[in-house]
C-alpha cells in the first residue's frame, strides 16, 4: 500500500508542478531534445524529436530499445578525463558552508517533525482511517527523504570543513531513519567508485542472462501468455513491489544487487559468516569493521528508544507514525539510486575499459520537478555532477551541473520522461544484460537472433 501511496504523490506532484526542472543551460536543443532553453521552466511537452543516431553507435543493436536519451550513452566516444572535468566546474562551487549546510538540515528535520506531529495529534488511530493513513506515510515518508539525503551529504564529506560536525549530524539523521551510517557510508563510496561497474559496481548490478534467467523466464512467461501490456505490466508492478519495498533492507542485510565479486555482505555484520568476500574484495576492509560496530550502537539504540515507544503508546501507534514514513523513505532512496543510474540504453563497463569518469557520466539527471528538488535536496536532478564529485554541497550542485553540461553535452545524460513513466519502463525492461562490443546493454535476455 505504500508503494501506491507513493506514486499516487508522484503523480500529483510531478503534474502540478511539472516534469522538467529549469536548470538547463540555454544552447541549441541537441538531436535528443535533453536540453531545455536558459531561464524557461518547460513543462513534458510534446517535442518533435530527431531519430536515435545509430550510425554513431558501434554495437548491434538487435533488441535494444532506446529512451528519451536516445542512445546517446551508447555513442562511442572519447569521454574527457577527470583533471579536464574538474576544471569545467567553477572553484566556489566546491566550498562548502558550515551555516548553509545546518539550516537545510534544519529545515527538513523540522518539516518531517511537524508531519509526524500532525499524526499524532490530529489523526485517529482506527481502521477507518486506514486511507488517511497511507496518505500521511506517503507524505512524511517523502518530507523525512530530505532528512535522509543530508545524511547522504555527510557521508560524502559535502557537509561541512569540520568534520566532527559532518559527522555528527550525519550520524544522528542516518540512525533515526534506522541506517547504519559509517557503513553505509564506505558501502556507498564503493558505489561512486565503480559506477555501472559490472563485477566491482556497488548496488542495482545487473543480471546477465545466465544469472538472471530465473526472473527473465518469469518476464517471458507473463508476456507470451497475457501480451506486453498486461504481461509486461504484471512483471513491472512485481519488480517495482520487490525493489521498492524489500530492497533496502535486503541490500543492508545481504548486499542484494551490489557487486558479485564482494558475495555475501551485511551492513551491521562485517566479519564471516554474513560478508564473504576475501581480503582483496570485502566490503569492510580494515578499520572499517570497527566503524560498523560503531553504526550498530546508534541503530541498536534507535531500536531501543521505538521498544520504548510501544512499551508507552502501543505497537500500531508506532508503526502509524514512525513505520510507515521509514518504509516511503526507503521506497524514495531505492527510486532514485535504481533510476539515476539505469535506463534501457544506458550501458555498463567491464573493468578493461572502465574509467572512473566513464561510469560518472553513466549517471542520469531526471526531471523531479521544483517541490521535490526542494524537499530532497536536488539528489536526482543534479546527480551527474555529484558523482563526478561527490564533496559538492547540494546548493551548489545545480551551478556545476549547468558548468559541466556546457562544456561536455555529448556525455552529460539528463532523460526527460515523466518520473511513472521512466519508472515503468526500468522496471519492465531493465532485466538482464549482454555484452555487444565493449560494453554490457540491456536486451531483456533476448539473444541477437531472437
Amino acid at each position: 500500500m505504500f508503494c501506491r501511496a507513493l506514486l499516487t504523490t508522484m503523480l500529483v506532484c510531478t503534474s502540478v508542478y511539472g516534469f522538467t526542472p529549469s536548470m538547463h543551460l540555454g544552447h541549441a536543443v541537441r538531436r535528443s531534445g535533453r536540453i531545455a532553453p536558459a531561464g524557461l521552466s518547460v513543462r513534458a511537452v510534446a517535442t518533435p524529436l530527431q531519430p536515435v543516431n545509430k550510425a554513431a553507435i558501434d554495437i548491434d543493436l538487435t533488441n535494444v530499445q532506446f529512451s528519451g536519451l536516445k542512445g546517446v550513452a551508447l555513442e562511442k566516444r572519447v569521454y574527457p578525463n577527470k583533471k579536464q572535468v574538474m576544471e569545467a566546474i567553477p572553484a566556489h562551487c566546491f566550498k562548502r558552508n558550515t551555516l548553509k549546510s545546518m539550516m537545510y538540515a534544519t529545515i527538513s528535520l523540522v518539516l518531517s517533525l511537524s508531519c509526524m506531529a500532525v499524526g499524532w495529534k490530529l489523526i485517529p488511530l482506527t481502521l477507518a482511517m486506514l486511507p488517511v493513513w497511507m496518505a500521511y506515510a506517503a507524505v512524511t515518508g517523502t518530507v523525512a527523504t530530505g532528512c535522509w539525503v543530508i545524511a547522504h551529504e555527510c557521508g560524502h564529506g559535502a557537509f561541512s570543513d569540520n568534520k566532527f560536525i559532518q559527522d555528527a549530524v550525519g550520524y544522528l539523521f542516518h540512525t533515526m531513519l534506522l541506517v547504519p551510517y559509517f557503513s553505509w557510508q564506505r558501502s556507498h563510496a564503493v558505489h561512486h567508485a565503480f559506477t555501472n561497474h559490472m563485477t566491482l559496481g556497488e548496488t542495482h548490478v545487473p543480471y546477465d542472462n545466465v544469472r538472471g534467467e530465473k526472473t527473465l523466464k518469469q518476464r517471458k512467461w507473463l508476456i507470451k501468455n497475457f501480451g506486453m501490456s498486461l504481461g509486461g505490466g504484471l512483471y513491472a508492478a512485481k519488480r517495482l513491489f520487490a525493489h521498492l519495498v524489500f530492497g533496502w533492507p535486503a541490500y543492508l542485510m545481504t548486499g542484494v544487487t551490489g557487486g558479485p565479486v564482494r558475495g555475501i555482505t551485511n551492513h551491521f555484520w562485517p566479519i564471516k559468516p554474513f560478508s564473504t568476500g576475501d581480503k582483496n574484495t570485502e566490503l569492510f576492509p580494515g578499520a572499517w569493521k570497527k566503524k560498523v560496530w560503531l553504526s550498530d550502537v546508534g541503530i541498536v539504540g534507535m531500536l531501543g528508544a521505538l521498544g520504548f515507544w510501544v512499551s508507552k503508546m502501543g505497537f500500531w501507534h508506532m508503526a502509524a507514525i514512525y513505520g510507515g514514513p521509514l518504509m516511503v523513505a526507503n521506497c524514495w532512496l531505492v527510486l532514485y539510486t535504481w533510476l539515476q543510474h539505469t535506463d534501457v540504453d544506458v550501458p555498463h563497463w567491464e573493468h578493461d575499459n572502465f574509467n572512473f569518469i566513464k561510469g560518472a557520466f553513466m549517471s542520469i539527471d531526471r526531471p523531479y520537478g521544483p517541490l521535490f528538488d526542494f524537499l530532497h535536496h536536488r539528489i536526482g536532478s543534479t546527480h551527474v555532477v555529484h558523482h563526478i564529485d561527490c564533496t559538492i554541497p547540494h546548493y551548489r550542485a545545480l551551478e556545476a551541473t549547468k558548468a559541466v553540461q556546457k562544456a561536455f553535452p555529448d556525455c552529460y545524460l539528463y532523460e526527460p520522461t515523466p518520473l511513472p513513466q521512466a519508472m515503468w519502463r526500468v522496471a519492465r525492461d531493465c532485466v538482464a544484460v549482454e555484452k555487444r562490443g565493449d560494453r554490457w546493454v540491456f536486451t531483456q535476455g533476448q539473444d541477437k537472433s531472437a
